[in-house]
């Protein structure tokens, strides 16, 4: 994929929360298929924007469309695991991607533009959780770098969550 084709930047106001929740079901929908309760395969738009609101929500654009969505939690805004609550570990929530585009670079690139944020608020690890059975996943962030780091459990999850990190 070109570099051109794909445009990483902040949520604006103009974006539609309505649409970036269905992007999210969509792209969780192999998950939910795995009957991994994962929040973004059935929040409803108030839980996506309060997600947000505690965060920095960044989208990746194609053609005039949201494709893409990472939701960034500068470091010390953290709860849920010992390792997500130290003061200089930031991480990352509801990223996900089209489905029909997955596999052409836009998740790295997310990723890649978070890290740039994470290292510029003098984060020293970019963290994430993921469910232990998605091991596809798991095998993914091992790709981009991220290392096991502990298991917790969400008491909005049916699953064991799998704590994983960045050195930046």
């Amino acid at each position: 994929m070109a570099e051109e084709e794909v445009i990483i930047r902040p949520l604006s106001e103009s974006d539609s929360l309505e649409e970036l929740t269905e992007l999210l079901h969509r792209a969780y929908r192999v998950l939910a298929d795995l009957n991994l309760r994962y929040m973004a395969t059935h929040q409803d738009v108030n839980v996506t924007r309060d997600r947000i609101k505690n965060g920095r929500c960044f989208v990746a654009e194609m053609d005039g469309q949201v494709v893409g969505t990472i939701t960034y939690y500068e470091p010390g805004h953290s709860k849920g695991s010992p390792w997500l609550e130290r003061p200089e570990i930031a991480h990352i929530g509801q990223m996900g991607v089209a489905p029909e585009l997955q596999g052409r670079g836009i998740g790295t690139r997310l990723m890649n533009y978070t890290e740039r944020v994470a290292r510029g608020d003098g984060a020293v690890e970019l963290a994430l959780d993921t469910a232990e059975p998605a091991t596809h996943l798991i095998k993914w962030y091992e790709r981009l770098g991220y290392r096991f780091i502990e298991h917790t459990t969400w008491d909005v999850t049916n699953y064991r969550s799998v704590i994983m990190s960045k050195k930046l």
